[in-house]
């Protein structure tokens, strides 16, 4: 076996018609019996066979097969073109084709040798000089095997030099077997790692007259080709380790630094969660850091001496709370308080007996069908009336509309708007959603949604009065008896306003105690609309010379409340519609009376 280093050898067979079949057959065999002592395989010798006449024919590249089985049926399968003679395109394709890399030839960095083997019986149909001279300077080692006819000079003109040593010539085609072993030994020639002293540092690798040095995976060869040194792969600094490169033989892995572990990419570090094996006993709040973890409490909790638990701070002893009557101590922080009766500013420190003008007003409307569209804008105009009587603002009155039928719907919550204008002009905006009467369903909606701290309304701390005002004009479809007495135990005062088919019965179970002060009925829309203008413009009213003067309601005497300024708008809607039916009664009688005078008459 030829053991003097991996070649890429490439045979190149002239099957022109001038050469009969059974000349070929030894063509066969010559090539056969050299592959048979080559140590073929993908990091040995690789092969290639062409053929060529007119045109060239690829029978198998040098990656197609790398076991000599494969090559020899591949061989023996070969069918003779038996055109011309195109030595000079077969070279051609030998340089630009065969010995490509796409074809499986290794790269010129690894100084494997490339050998073209050429075996033609004939002169040449083209011109080989300049196209050989070419491959030889690409670095392909050219052997000319003439057999019988061939031209020597063509020979001559396509071998690599020395030419003693590359070009052959054979008398006959029943030669070229016994030829074929001693063009081996002229193949292989004398394995230079053996029979001289290489000083290869890792392993050195015969070539044909020559050798080179090579080194094991992870080193490559220093600038004296024959010392290796180790290949640092973190230095170029492409590793993309988060923490630390850490160099092995030709590669590297990624470290992280204590406190952090390598994530699935072997790349990012990700912190530890000491947290999260539940031993920490921390009683609040458990962080995680690199070195293990520590225990931290939330607002207002000193962590106490034992690292782990945590004790409420009293705050009103602690801080300079500047509540004017009472402070109250919360879980991390604190609130003040007033007495019965007073009522806590918006500095949300002192305290005012002036409570008045101060509410938060939710007025939930029937929207449903037997409203009608004309009466529902009078509903409308009769709520922008109430609101001109109100001090809207966000520290003031706070004001929130509910339309229901079948469905409840949020016109605007507490928290929406903040002057007077901008209420009623939504109010005008609302639009009329017809249906049902599911009054029981309004008020769990503003139980529930209208008066929570998320729509606007106050802490019950703050002493800020909750009204809820349900204006409707038929008999509901659902229970509201549950809702409305939840109402009025959340601390609602709750007003009903009854028209046309309302039920008393139901007005009376939404009304907040005394009943009487709480609820009214009207027939008619449009007297109700009306009886608004008799409101009083401000809270604390006072009468002189027919004109109104404004007050402060907290120069009162006696401090009217929100309360009581709807009960006089019912109560004198009450009572108009009562006088109206009196008046009546009495024209009616006195139609009755002229009637019989005339009659009695004729």
């Amino acid at each position: 076996k030829c053991r003097t280093g991996p070649l890429d050898i490439v045979f190149v067979i002239d099957s022109s018609r001038s050469v009969r079949p059974f000349e070929f057959e030894t063509m066969r065999r010559f090539m056969i019996d050299i592959i048979g002592n080559l140590d073929v395989g993908p990091n040995a010798t690789r092969v290639g066979v062409i053929q060529y006449s007119s045109q060239v024919q690829n029978i198998f590249s040098l990656k197609t097969f790398f076991t000599r089985a494969e090559m020899e049926r591949a061989i023996n399968s070969i069918i003779p073109l038996a055109q011309g003679t195109m030595t000079g395109l077969a070279i051609q394709y030998v340089m630009n084709v065969a010995f490509t890399a796409q074809e499986g030839a290794r790269p010129p960095h690894k100084k494997i040798p490339r050998i073209a083997i050429i075996v033609t019986d004939g002169r040449p149909q083209d011109r080989v000089t300049e196209v050989a001279t070419q491959a030889r300077n690409a670095g392909i080692e050219i052997y000319a095997v003439g057999i019988q006819r061939a031209d020597m000079n063509s020979l001559r003109a396509m071998a690599s030099p020395p030419l003693e040593e590359h070009v052959f010539l054979v008398e006959s085609f029943e030669l070229i077997q016994q030829f074929g072993k001693q063009f081996q030994d002229k193949l292989c020639g004398v394995d230079m790692c053996v029979e001289q002293e290489h000083g290869c540092q890792h392993s050195c690798v015969s070539t044909p007259g020559s050798f080179y040095c090579e080194c094991n995976p992870g080193y490559r060869l220093n600038v004296d080709g024959k010392t290796c040194s180790p290949i640092d792969a973190c230095a170029d600094g492409r590793h993309g380790c988060q923490h630390h490169c850490v160099s092995t033989r030709g590669s590297y892995s990624c470290r992280c630094r204590p406190g952090y572990y390598l994530g699935q990419n072997k790349r990012s570090c990700i912190m530890i969660d000491y947290c999260s094996f539940g031993n920490h006993s921390c009683q609040h709040e458990c962080v995680s850091i690199p070195s293990g973890h520590y225990c931290r409490c939330r607002s207002g909790y000193p962590l106490q001496p034992d690292g782990r638990s945590c004790r409420a701070t009293d705050l009103c002893n602690g801080v300079d709370h500047g509540c004017e009557f009472k402070c109250v101590s919360t879980e991390g922080s604190y609130h003040c308080m007033c007495p019965e009766g007073q009522q806590l500013q918006a500095d949300g420190k002192t305290c005012s007996k002036c409570g008045a003008g101060h509410v938060d007003l939710v007025m939930v409307i029937d929207g449903s069908k037997s409203v009608r569209p004309q009466n529902f804008e009078l509903v409308k105009q009769f709520v922008n009336r109430i609101v001109d009587l109100l001090d809207v603002s966000p520290h003031g009155t706070r004001v929130g509309l509910v339309q229901y039928s079948s469905r409840v719907r949020t016109e605007f919550p507490l928290n929406k708007y903040h002057s007077a204008d901008e209420i009623k002009k939504a109010v005008m905006d609302v639009e009329y959603m017809e249906k049902g009467t599911m009054t029981g369903l309004a008020l769990k909606h503003m139980v529930e949604h209208s008066f929570s701290e998320l729509e606007g309304a106050r802490p019950l701390s703050h002493n800020i009065p909750r009204i809820g005002l349900v204006f409707t004009d038929g008999r509901s479809q659902d229970d509201i008896s549950e809702w409305a007495r939840r109402a009025k135990e959340s601390g609602i005062v709750m007003f009903a306003v009854g028209v046309g088919k309302a039920v008393e019965e139901e007005l009376r179970a939404i009304a907040s105690e005394p009943v009487e002060q709480h609820f009214s009925y009207s027939a008619d829309f449009t007297t109700m609309t009306h009886l608004v203008e008799n409101f009083s413009l401000n809270i604390c009213p006072e009468e002189g010379k027919g004109e109104t003067e404004i007050r402060s309601p907290c120069e009162c005497e006696a401090l009217v409340q929100f309360q009581t300024n709807t009960v006089a708008i019912l109560q004198s809607l009450t009572e108009k519609n009562i006088l109206y039916a009196r008046s009546l009664a009495q024209m009616t009688a006195r139609l009755e009376d002229l009637e019989k005078q005339i009659a009695n008459k004729k």
